[in-house]
């Protein structure tokens, strides 16, 4: 799955276009590294979002079969570290 349709889909961003436009803005790594919208996660990956005020570290855990998952199923997916 791309990683901006990951963090769309997972509810760390509203709309998957914030976080295309986050990626292209190299806020988000994946494992350390700047990506764009398009690089594939896998189980395991580390994402970093770098915010205005502080950078939130996410552990894949589970990759969704859906668009979008419920907000209260998100902790089965990505593991805020």
């Amino acid at each position: 799955m791309r990683i901006d349709k990951f963090i769309n889909s997972v509810n760390i961003t509203k709309r998957r276009t914030i976080a295309e436009d986050m990626c292209k803005s190299k806020v988000v790594s994946l494992n350390g590294i700047v990506v764009k919208p398009a690089k594939a996660v896998k189980i395991g990956d580390i994402i970093e979002v770098a915010y205005l005020e502080k950078t939130v570290k996410y552990e894949v855990l589970q990759i969704p079969a859906t668009k979008s998952i419920p907000k209260s199923k998100k902790d089965e997916y990505v593991k805020e570290l």
